[in-house]
Formats: C-alpha cells, structure tokens, sequence
C-alpha cells in the first residue's frame, strides 16, 4: 500500500476519491491551500471511516505531497495551472494523477472548453517535467464517491499516460473503487477526449435525474 495524496482533498471530487483510496487500505493526506482546513477535512473523513483502512491526515498542499508516492490532482481548471507550478519541485519523481475536467457552463448547458489541441493533464506534464502523469477518475461522479456503495461496480475507471509503469499503478488504484482494474485507454493526449466527456455525462444527469458512469464492455475483466 502507498501514502497518496489529494491536491483539493477538501472538494467534493477529492474527498470522495481520497475516502475509497483510505477505504482500500493506502494512507490518504488531504491536501488545500488552507492547512486548517485539509486537517478539519482528514478528522471528519476518519470519523467515517471508523478505523477502517488506512491513515487519513490533512496538510498544506506543498507539505500533503511531500509526505505522498503518488499524488491525485483534484483541483478545479480555474488556477489549476498556477498552483500546479507551484508544487513541481516538491511533484519531483512522482506519480501524479490528473482527473481535472476543464469544463464551461452556459445557457445551453455543460461543455468542455477549448484548450487549443491540448488537455489539464498533457498541461500538468509540461509543468512537471520531473514528474509522471496520468489522466483517470474524470468520470465518477463526486455524489456517488461519498456515497455508502462498497463499490461502484457498475463503472470502469479510463486510464491514459506514456508511461506504461505509472498507468498500471494508477489501473490498480481503480480496483479500490470499482473492484477492478482500471482500464489502459492509451496516450496521454487521449485526454483530450476524456476530459470533456465528463460534460456530456453531467447532460445525461440533468436530463435523466441519474447519475450516469461509463462501462467498457468487451474488454476481458471489465
């Protein structure tokens, strides 16, 4: 097991992520720009979990990844360059796991904004030479994570990167969440792809008053 951690552990998203990964038995630190805060967050995360799994602790953003293998960036795309930077000294050597969906909201509804032939995550690289990136967990629902399902059995989690040893690290954290591995959807720049997707499943949400996942199916063990 691995210490992971959170950047936007205090969000909806990030929590959510943060309590399966604690739930699967990985030490979790919550990371903000407040540190008060992440640590308000990280007691209120192990009063739920009630001792099960691992460790759960909250720190300012740079402290929470220095302490972490692999760290999950869960920050909205607002800034998300900017503190990204930030962070990449500390990010050096690390894993680092981008489920930001830069995402615009109009009359109209959800859409993914135009990011010139790039992607938050194929950003986040060139930000973080030093580091890996990889881009998963853009699909599931905040809602859903914090719910009491055991597993969200009924999604797959879709994994891109360039590097074939991270992606598998990160396709066996899905395993915490959807009781199997996540599944290798390619490159990195498919990010470009998956990121906005997650506008059309917030569509199908509102439409339908569900919330809606993906599942692969035809891919052995999916």
């Amino acid at each position: 097991m691995s210490t992971i951690a959170v950047v936007g552990g205090t969000g909806p998203q990030g929590k959510g992520l943060a309590c399966r990964f604690a739930r699967g038995g990985h030490d979790v630190v919550l990371g903000s720009r407040d540190g008060a805060r992440a640590a308000q967050a990280a007691d209120e995360l192990a009063a739920r979990l009630g001792g099960r799994g691992g460790t759960v602790a909250g720190a300012e953003n740079a402290a929470a990844v220095t302490k972490a293998e692999v760290v999950l960036l869960a920050v909205p795309y607002a800034g998300h360059d900017a503190l990204v930077a930030s962070l990449a000294a500390a990010l050096a050597g690390k894993v680092v796991i981008s489920c930001v969906n830069p995402l615009g909201f109009d009359q109209r509804g959800p859409h993914g904004l135009d990011l010139g032939g790039t992607s938050a995550a194929e950003t986040a690289q060139g930000l973080l030479p030093d580091s890996v990136v990889v881009g998963a967990f853009h699909h599931l629902s905040a809602v859903s994570l914090n719910g009491d399902a055991d597993l969200l059995d009924h999604e797959d989690v879709l994994v891109c990167g360039d590097d074939p040893e991270a992606k598998q690290t990160v396709m066996g954290l899905a395993a915490t969440i959807t009781g199997r591995p996540g599944i290798d959807a390619g490159a990195l720049r498919l990010a470009r792809q998956l990121e906005p997707l997650t506008a059309v499943l917030i569509s199908i949400n509102k439409r339908y008053k569900v919330r809606s996942g993906l599942a692969i199916h035809g891919v052995s063990g999916s």
